[in-house]
């Protein structure tokens, strides 16, 4: 089993957890979090995305690296009930760093300020 198929199972469990899929915020918590609104979620991305750092800065002072998986685990779940939230997948961001492979960070970087507001 790969890693997309991972991913893609669990974006399929995140879809059918949508409240228009029958989701029940009583008994799941992805639901409930949708029920809360966009800024629910997005407080988790960024809540997440700190205890990741405060992980990594732990590791790097004799902490167990492993909390590092544990909180990105954690990061990405959460990314992928937003990218859910607008009808996207593990299956986009995939491709698009499959486009960007390759290609220098820094070259890459340079070309999305040639993007339109809004598209990187």
């Amino acid at each position: 089993m790969n890693s997309e198929d991972s991913l893609a199972r669990l974006a399929a469990v995140i879809e059918s957890r949508k409240t228009a899929q029958g989701g029940d915020a009583g008994k799941s918590y992805v639901a409930r979090l949708l029920q809360q609104g966009p800024d629910a979620v997005l407080k988790k991305i960024g809540e997440e995305a700190t205890e990741v750092v405060m992980a990594a800065k732990d590791a790097d002072h004799g902490g167990d690296p492993g909390r590092i998986v544990s909180e990105v685990a954690d990061l990405w779940f959460h990314t992928m009930i937003a990218l859910a939230r607008h009808g996207l997948g593990p299956a986009q961001v995939i491709a698009e760093l499959d486009r960007r492979a390759g290609t220098s960070g820094i070259e890459e970087k340079a070309s999305r300020g040639s993007r339109p507001p809004g598209e990187g």
